[in-house]
């Protein structure tokens, strides 16, 4: 972890792990400056590890990827850095809010209170910092000539799809209008009342057919083995994009020597992508409604795993397989697609629109699939961190999620509702260590 205190507050984030490969995800300041990006060191720290770790947190967050890849500052490596060096990087990162709750955690950890409240006060006038300000440019992006694009590789597109066809209808008028022609489209429907003729007369290479069983994973891993393409684009039937998406996913491929190019996801017609994903970065997810990836990665590292079906983040899961085996994600705001996320339809009316709010007031939570994640990769303290820090907020329901005010009242609620709460968690836990013990990937398929 760059610093230490970041596992409360992102526990199961990709580059809290080694991958197996180090692309220079945070890079050495002689890296930065041989690349022409000027950053200040932050001379409020007290150690000069936690001034190089700002440094090279501040250049990841700020879209600087080393196209040479060279391997970076290691912060692979445990090492204790000043308690007011971890409280300063967290009140530049992370709401204040939550800087508190770290607090308090500490505390009832029994770690020194007099230690913690003193490092935690050291820098109490310090705001949240945007990167979005001190973006780092690739000037030469726009007049970049992609041989990838030259070469003119089929693409594959997989689209899972269930009782959507009013949408899946505008999802093939965009791709009809695609700039880049060379590629081939893979239906997988499992529609109630499925109708072929739907299927008649599109302006592109077309393959579909129906699946009795309703079950994503199975969907796009099938689409997937029947692929023609040397490049596989997963999309979801819900979706609008532009004329030159296919092209901008190719041209992010090739210009950072990537293996996934994976494209920005806005929920509203018309808006604005956020500011943190306005510009090109490492990218520490993976959505399947909208990324690009080579084929060959699915045979040397498996594909979906099965256990994520009717449940949720299996997509994260396969993202992460992706980086511990050391491939290139990288973040494309170029590529972005609208996502209706319509309430009708879609492969989520078999399972869950979200991973913490059960659908049953008896049901498990969070999402049996979401600590059998956690607990297989990050083990079973940072899982149990994972759950501290997010079970509170899942108490909003998913619609007003964003709503403040019911956060703040979702606390008050804690002693009326905790002993369901533990019960919950007990279910999903137990649940969790039964896809454990049935966990389809050997240990030869995770390098």
């Amino acid at each position: 972890m760059i610093f230490n205190f970041i596992k409360y507050q992102i526990p199961i984030w990709y580059y809290n792990l080694k991958p197996s490969s180090d692309f220079g995800y945070f890079p050495t300041e002689k890296q930065l400056e041989e690349n022409q990006f000027v950053l200040q060191k932050d001379l409020r720290y007290v150690s000069e590890e936690s001034q190089k770790r700002d440094l090279a947190w501040t250049a990841f967050q700020s879209g600087f990827i080393n196209k040479n890849y060279k391997p970076g500052l290691n912060i692979w490596t445990s090492v204790k850095l000043p308690l007011e060096d971890e409280y300063l990087f967290l009140r530049k990162n992370f709401h204040k809010a939550w800087v508190v709750y770290t607090l308090i955690i500490r505390i009832i950890t029994f770690h020194n209170p007099i230690k913690e409240v003193l490092g935690f006060l050291k820098h109490k006038t310090v705001k949240r910092q945007d990167y979005s300000k001190q973006v780092y440019e690739y000037s030469d992006y726009n007049d970049f000539k992609s041989q990838l694009i030259n070469s003119n590789p089929l693409v594959s597109v997989v689209i899972p799809t269930l009782n959507r066809y009013q949408y899946l209808k505008d999802v093939f008028l965009d791709l009809e209008k695609q700039t880049y022609r060379n590629f081939e489209v893979i239906v997988v429907d499992q529609t109630d009342d499925f109708k072929e003729e739907f299927y008649g007369g599109w302006n592109f290479d077309l393959k579909y057919w129906f699946q009795k069983e309703k079950a994503l994973w199975k969907a796009r891993n099938e689409a997937i083995k029947s692929a023609k393409g040397e490049l596989i684009l997963l999309y979801d039937d819900d979706s609008l994009v532009d004329d030159n998406w296919i092209e901008e996913h190719l041209k992010c491929l090739d210009y950072f020597n990537a293996d996934l190019s994976s494209g920005v996801s806005l929920s509203v017609v018309g808006a604005e992508v956020p500011s943190d994903y306005s510009y090109f970065k490492w990218s520490a997810q993976l959505d399947t409604g909208n990324v690009l990836l080579k084929k060959e990665i699915f045979y040397k590292i498996g594909f979906f795993d099965l256990q994520f079906e009717k449940q949720r983040m299996g997509d994260g899961e396969y993202g992460l397989r992706c980086y511990l085996n050391g491939y290139k994600n990288i973040s494309n705001y170029k590529a972005k697609r609208i996502h209706l996320k319509v309430s009708e339809g879609g492969l989520r009316q078999m399972g869950s629109w979200d991973g913490w709010r059960p659908k049953k007031l008896f049901g498990p939570r969070p999402v049996p699939s979401v600590l059998y994640l956690s607990r297989k990769y990050f083990g079973k303290d940072l899982s149990r961190l994972y759950l501290l820090k997010t079970i509170i907020p899942s108490l909003v329901p998913y619609k007003l999620k964003k709503n403040k005010n019911l956060k703040v009242i979702s606390f008050f609620l804690i002693p009326f509702v905790f002993p369901l709460i533990c019960y919950q968690i007990y279910k999903s836990w137990n649940l969790a260590s039964s896809k454990l013990e049935h966990d389809f990937l050997t240990p030869k398929n995770i390098k």
